[in-house]
């Protein structure tokens, strides 16, 4: 058992346990989450400052995640039902309530 829990994250047993969310590291997860996070900061500021309130510009896309269905193919009837968690509450966030949130 200690040599099945030491093996590399990336290796055929950790992908044949978790699937394909065994070949993202934890790093890499940290730099999706900066990512999205950065595309929601220069979204929230283009909202801000650009004075019409009828143009304003798409919510940015979450980069890809393993493991994680594309709510795209959700659209399509690809994937299953999906949930608030699954982004069908970004229809609700206004670039006000972003900007209070956010100070």
């Amino acid at each position: 058992m200690v040599l099945v829990k030491n093996l590399p994250h990336d290796c055929a047993v950790q992908r044949e346990l978790h699937g394909e969310a065994a070949e993202w590291s934890l790093s890499d997860h940290l730099l999706a989450a900066a990512v999205d996070h950065l595309a929601v900061a220069n979204w929230m500021f283009q909202c801000v400052n650009s004075g019409e309130d009828d143009d304003q510009p798409d919510f940015p896309k979450p980069v890809p995640r393993p493991g994680v269905k594309d709510e795209d193919a959700d659209a399509d009837g690809e994937g299953s039902g999906g949930s608030a968690a699954d982004g069908g509450a970004e229809e609700a966030i206004s670039p006000l309530a972003l900007a209070r949130f956010f100070g």
